[in-house]
Formats: C-alpha cells, sequence, structure tokens
C-alpha cells in the first residue's frame, strides 16, 4: 500500500495533506515492519510534502501519531517540525528508551526542552538530556496555537466549520478565566514592567530573564501574529527577514496577571564572531507608555461583549434564511412544486440544529454568570423520565448510526433539583456527543444510579466508547480534539465543546462532570436525601 502511495504525486493541496495523513499513519502503525528502503522514500515524501500541509494539520497528525505510534524515525520527523507540532508529539508519545538515546542528538533546544518536562521517560533519558548540557534546552510556551497564514483558503473546506467553534471555545474560555484573574494574590498581581530576551537563528524565543518563562519561551518573532493570538507585530517580522535591528515592536503574551498584556521591544541581530553566521536576536521588552496606546479599551470593559455580539450576528440572519424557507414550505406566496417544498423543508430542519447551537455557544458564553447552585432548589424533576425521553428522542440517530444504548435504573427514586429544561439538556448533549464518537454496532451502557438513602447526588454513568477508551481527561475537553471513528455530525460541536458545556450546565445547578478512567458520570443533585435525612432528625429528637 506505501508503494502505491509514493508513486501518486499529489496534484494539489487537498492531495497533499491526504497523502500526508496517510503515510504518516502507516508509518505509525506498520513503520517496524516495512522495508528500510520504503521507510526511507516515506520520510523523504513527508519532508517534501511539509511546505503543501497547513501547520494546523501536522499538529493534528502529531498529536495521533502520540497516541497510537511508537515508530522512533517518523516522531524525529515530527519532532523537528516547528514548536508546536514538536510539542504536540513530545508530549505524550512513548518509545523505547534506545529510541529515545538514538533520536536525542537529532532534536532541536525546543524539543529536547518538552521532553525535559515530562515525568515518564526512562532515567537514561533525562541523564542523556543533562549531559547536553542547560543551554541545549529552552522551554516552550505550552500548547502554542498558530493561525495558519492560509486560514482564508481554509475556510472553503470542511473542516473550517469545526476549526472556528474551537476558536469560539477558545475566546469564551480566555474570556471566563479573566473574570477570576482578580482573585490572584502575591506577586501573580503586580503587573511586570520589562524583561530581556534572547532567540535562535530561527526567531524562536530560548532565553529570558525578568519574567515567567512560560509566557515567552517558545514564542517567534519571525512571523506576525494575529487574531488577538500571543506573538509580536508585522514590524519585528519584517525586520527579522532584513536582519535588521527592531525597534519598539509590539508583543502581545498571555499568562498570569503580571505577565500578560501589550509590551513593546527592541532587539538588536547578533552574529558568530568567528564566521559571520547569523544567529538570532537579543533585546529588551518594557510595558507601553500611556501616548503608545491612545485607543487602548477601558479596563472596564466587558470581554464577553464581542462573543455576545458574534452570536447575535450568528442568530439574525439564521432566522431570516428560516423565515423564508418556512414561507416556501408553507406555500403562503402561491403553489411551490414538490422539490422546493423538500429542500425547503430540510432548510428549516437543518436551521433548527444551527438554533441549538447557537443557543449552547450563548450559555458556554454566559459562564460563571450562569444561575448558581441556590437559585434552582424549587424545582423538582424526574430524571429517569427525562432519561427515558432522551433515548426515545435519540432513536433515529442511535438508527442511523447502528448504535443501540442501554441505560439501566439501579436504586431510586431519581428525583433532582434542577430546571428540566436544563437535565434535558445536559443529557441529551451528554449523550448525543457519545453516540457521535461509538463505533458502528457497539452497545452505550450506562447506569441512572442512587446508591444510597442518603446520598445528596443522583448520578448518570455512562461507559466510555471505545474511540476514547484511554483517552485522558486534557484531551476530552479539548474543543479540537477528533478521536478515531468520529461521526461526521460530531465536527459541528466537538466533544469536548459537548462535555464543557454538559459540566457547565451541571455545575450551574450544584452537580458536575465527572471523567473516569471507565466512564463518564453526571452528577446531579437528588431532591429525596434531604428530605430522608429531615425526617430521620426529626424522628430522633
Amino acid at each position: 500500500m506505501i508503494a502505491t502511495i509514493l508513486r501518486q504525486a499529489p496534484a494539489d493541496r487537498r492531495a497533499s495533506i491526504a497523502a500526508w495523513r496517510q503515510i504518516s499513519d502507516i508509518l505509525a502503525q506498520r513503520g517496524n515492519q516495512l522495508a528500510d528502503d520504503d521507510i526511507r522514500r516515506s520520510l523523504h515524501a513527508l519532508a517534501l510534502l511539509r511546505p503543501q500541509v497547513p501547520e494546523s494539520v501536522r499538529r493534528e497528525c502529531a498529536r495521533a501519531v502520540a497516541r497510537h505510534g511508537r515508530f522512533a524515525p517518523l516522531v524525529a520527523l515530527y519532532a523537528n517540525d516547528v514548536a508546536s507540532v514538536s510539542a504536540a508529539i513530545l508530549q505524550t508519545v512513548q518509545l523505547s528508551e534506545a529510541d529515545w538515546l538514538a533520536m536525542l542528538p537529532t532534536t532541536g533546544a525546543t524539543a529536547r526542552s518538552v521532553l525535559a518536562g515530562r515525568r515518564d521517560l526512562p532515567q537514561a533519558v533525562y541523564r542523556g538530556l543533562a549531559s547536553m548540557g542547560s543551554a541545549s534546552v529552552a522551554l516552550p510556551q505550552p500548547d502554542i496555537e498558530l493561525v495558519d497564514e492560509r486560514q482564508t483558503e481554509a475556510a472553503n473546506t470542511p473542516e473550517a466549520g469545526s476549526s472556528q467553534i474551537s476558536e469560539l471555545v477558545r475566546r469564551i474560555d480566555k474570556f471566563q478565566s479573566t473574570r477570576v484573574q482578580p482573585a490572584q494574590t502575591g506577586s501573580d498581581r503586580t503587573p511586570r514592567s520589562a524583561f530581556v530576551f534572547e532567540t535562535g537563528a530561527d526567531g524562536v524565543v530560548h532565553w529570558v530573564d525578568g519574567i515567567t518563562r512560560g509566557a515567552v519561551i517558545g514564542l517567534s518573532i519571525a512571523d506576525a501574529a494575529f487574531g488577538g493570538e500571543p506573538g509580536t507585530d508585522g514590524v519585528a517580522a519584517g525586520a527579522f527577514r532584513q536582519r535588521a535591528e527592531i525597534l519598539n515592536a509590539r508583543m502581545m503574551l498571555e499568562g498570569s496577571v503580571a505577565d500578560a498584556g501589550e509590551w513593546r521591544f527592541s532587539a538588536l541581530p547578533w552574529f558568530d564572531p568567528a564566521t559571520g553566521q547569523f544567529r538570532g536576536y537579543r533585546g529588551s521588552a518594557r510595558r507601553p507608555h500611556r501616548s503608545e496606546q491612545p485607543y487602548r479599551q477601558p479596563d472596564s470593559a466587558d470581554p464577553g461583549d464581542s462573543i455576545r455580539q458574534l452570536i447575535h450576528e450568528l442568530r439574525s440572519p439564521l432566522n431570516a434564511i428560516s423565515g423564508f424557507a418556512q414561507i416556501v414550505a408553507g406555500q403562503m406566496f402561491g403553489p411551490v412544486s414538490q422539490s422546493y417544498r423538500r429542500m425547503a423543508e430540510t432548510i428549516v430542519a437543518d436551521a433548527g440544529s444551527v438554533q441549538t447551537i447557537i443557543d449552547d455557544l450563548e450559555t458556554a458564553a454566559r459562564g460563571s454568570r450562569a444561575a448558581s447552585p441556590l437559585q434552582d432548589t424549587g424545582s423538582v424533576v424526574d430524571v429517569a423520565h427525562i432519561v427515558a425521553q432522551v433515548e426515545g428522542d435519540l432513536a433515529e440517530l442511535l438508527r442511523d448510526q447502528g448504535v443501540d444504548l442501554s441505560i439501566s435504573r439501579i436504586g431510586g427514586p431519581f428525583t433532582g433539583l434542577a430546571n428540566d429544561a436544563d437535565v434535558r439538556r445536559m443529557v441529551g448533549r451528554l449523550l448525543t456527543a457519545l453516540v457521535d464518537v461509538s463505533e458502528p454496532g457497539s452497545i452505550l451502557v450506562g447506569q441512572l444510579v442512587t446508591e444510597m438513602p442518603h446520598d445528596d447526588m443522583l448520578q448518570l454513568r455512562i461507559v466510555r466508547p471505545a474511540a476514547i477508551r484511554f483517552a485522558t481527561a486534557a484531551d476530552l475537553l479539548d474543543p479540537g480534539f477528533s478521536p478515531e471513528g468520529e461521526a461526521p455530525s460530531a465536527t459541528v460541536l466537538s466533544l469536548g465543546f459537548s462535555l464543557r458545556l454538559v459540566d457547565s450546565l451541571a455545575r450551574a445547578v450544584g452537580g458536575r462532570l465527572d471523567i473516569g478512567h471507565n466512564a463518564l458520570t453526571l452528577h446531579l443533585r437528588s431532591a429525596t436525601s434531604k428530605s430522608e435525612a429531615e425526617r430521620e432528625v426529626q424522628q430522633g429528637e
């Protein structure tokens, strides 16, 4: 099979991406079984394809290889990619001690720093890193997310929808984190005023003093950042290409209150005295003067306004499209052919699905402003009845996916303290997300449990489907996570977003979503435990 793929020259960018995924997958799973010549040709093909494959795709493939691959040459190729791709594979991939030691001399400082931060490698690997000296290690910024320069072109691909949803989730998380930052104490609340740094020849910062290392290390001054992402402006990128002096360029950082925000930096290129070879930049950064920020947004401004505005801009045209489709389907302005009516009915149904998604996004945007656990104490719902209704609502999806759903009841009664609509939404979103990642022919097994008479929580436990059986909690909550076997409908709202939403709704009514090794458990407050306990106290008196 690998020979067939290598014989076909990719005709366009889409074909290049497909070839990259196929070759990487084959090497990850069967690399140790291939002939040496096939391995050499495959790695050479990946090296040639790399400029044609977007960084976001390479990063996604790196995560997949890290979960399933054990082929050291492929890991080495990904490890020598840009920092975000290198970190994506080296943070979790597992190799033998001999493979690690053989690969270390071929890795760069950023890749070695990722390995130095792990705690599950053989001791010989740590000794090998130490023998290379501290100068060979540069701690990268974790979870680097770079904006693809070809984002406009990528927006026309099927994957663009999920990436836009992931970006919106990232913005929601950033908004919510800014609301809790004032609660921080100590030095993290005092903004730092200056720091010095040094980059390598690739423009990536590998040394810093005067600021938290993780806020700057791994940042590149060679490329301009877009969309509010951490990084530098076009002034720095242009000067870097010319190897010219950088004066008062703009830099945006994320992290604690002390580090985050806008900076101004100046830097000079430096060259090897013996060879004249360009070695990077050395510079210093400071907070901008007030005169340099004439249009700065007031600190008191609500950062959630832009998210709410975006949701409003999504909902307005959607309502218009749905309204016109209903007019056509209902033949309100005169007779319409059967084909057009069917098309209009499909548009109305799709608009309803998108409306549900927008409602979910709005709920996530509200975040910490959601109802407190004390607000819904007067609402008592039959959770078992709601689960049965959701099972009925999912019958068509289960049939289309070829999945069976079996939720047993243990104990009882199953009355909970929550709003009926919220419970229906939590249970429906949780079950739908897990059905989407279940394999055809499988059975999604769960239990609705009240374990003890005095237990103050109802539990809806759902056993993990095979596609996410070994995924970490961090992966499952990542909006960009795509497990193998994920259904096409799951790309609209990712599994990570759905689980975050369920947890957010549950916490708003005093519950939570636990991600265990074998199951996902939705906890909801029980309406019976309190009355039972009070009754026993009264009897004791």
